[in-house]
């Protein structure tokens, strides 16, 4: 089947599985649970019907191809696809708040309609609905160790997230960052969800947990490879297409990969990147210097040979079905703006 087949029939029953545990959970018709239905796109502020923007839901497309990839039941997956979805969702309600970012897939994010402390609190919401979400493994009769195994799992990678984004927000009071810490934060802010979500579809496709190696790295490079895309568009990408405002990256002066390396070459963007607050005269001057030293090239090459080890991931991972590794490529290729 191609990649189209596939979400055709993975992403609508990818929603019912979400539905299902909002409606179980969170099922009123009161100001709180609309917040979270809002978010994940499916009423609008006044809590009416909405078909909104949900993102690509990459994440959970990976954990039900890598179910299949290893030969497992794709809809014992659901919950896990469910959970890894929710935990991207709540992290993204809670970087708006913390980056100050008003919109969000193309509409006013949570905090910008409800305010930041409702938002903290939608955004713990979510976390929890993750975590109840991923215990439905075993209404689908996944054997219970593997549940536990993938809670494991699941759990660290928590850990490993809230540490990535402590980096992150910590790296924007440095202007000494260097880019093996800006790999190190992207591996646990980015990669990391990336690479758990191919780890829980093998598991769940039986796969032992020591033996998901090749998932974990295949994972890993394709997170560094969108990271370092969302950096490039973060700077120069257009707001129609990417819901989010022009420049957010420099506004909240992020150590994106462009900027660390304009850093590096530029006394005049350290300079503006000491003050606390840019006007648009100098976010203007700040994207001409990143312009005029390359950055944007640099982290286009960073990202071609990020891509290259995405590559080689893929075809260690051959051995269990090429069919549905040709899948991925595609996958990854469309996420990447690269031919197969």
């Amino acid at each position: 089947m191609s990649l189209e087949a596939y979400l055709q029939v993975y992403l609508p029953a990818l929603d019912r599985e979400l539905r299902l545990v909002a409606d179980r959970f969170l099922p009123g018709p009161e100001e709180f649970d609309r917040m979270v239905r809002y978010h994940l796109g499916w009423v609008d502020e006044e809590g009416l019907p909405a078909q909104a923007g949900r993102g690509k839901q990459i994440r959970p497309a990976i954990v039900l191809l890598c179910t299949e990839l290893v030969g497992g039941d794709w809809q014992q997956a659901l919950p896990a696809a469910a959970a890894v979805e929710l935990l991207h969702n709540f992290s993204l309600i809670h970087d708006d708040v913390e980056d100050n970012s008003p919109l969000r897939r193309g509409r006013p994010s949570v905090w910008k309609v409800w305010g930041k402390a409702n938002a903290i609190n939608v955004g713990d919401a979510m976390f929890a609905l993750a975590h109840l979400a991923l215990w439905r493994l075993a209404e689908c009769k996944v054997p219970f160790p593997v549940v536990l195994e993938a809670f494991h799992l699941y759990e660290r990678t928590c850990l490993t997230l809230t540490r990535g984004q402590h980096l992150d927000m910590a790296f924007e009071h440095r202007l000494d960052v260097s880019i093996d810490e800006y790999v190190a934060m992207i591996d646990a802010k980015s990669a990391a969800l990336i690479a758990t979500s191919a780890q829980l579809g093998a598991v769940v496709g039986g796969i032992p947990l020591d033996e998901t190696e090749p998932f974990v790295s295949f994972g890993r490079s394709l997170g560094r490879a969108f990271q370092i895309r969302d950096d490039i568009l973060g700077i120069w990408g257009d707001p129609e297409l990417t819901g989010k405002s022009a420049a957010t990256d420099i506004v909240s002066r992020k150590k994106s990969l462009p900027v660390l390396y304009g850093l590096e070459r530029s006394s005049e963007l350290v300079e503006i990147y000491s003050h606390e607050h840019q006007g648009e005269a100098e976010l203007d001057r700040a994207v001409a210097i990143l312009d005029g030293v390359g950055a944007r090239e640099f982290a286009a090459d960073y990202e071609a040979r990020c891509f290259r080890d995405v590559d080689a991931s893929l075809d260690a991972l051959s051995v269990f079905s090429g069919a549905v590794v040709g899948v991925l490529r595609v996958l990854v290729a469309g996420l990447l703006g690269r031919s197969v």
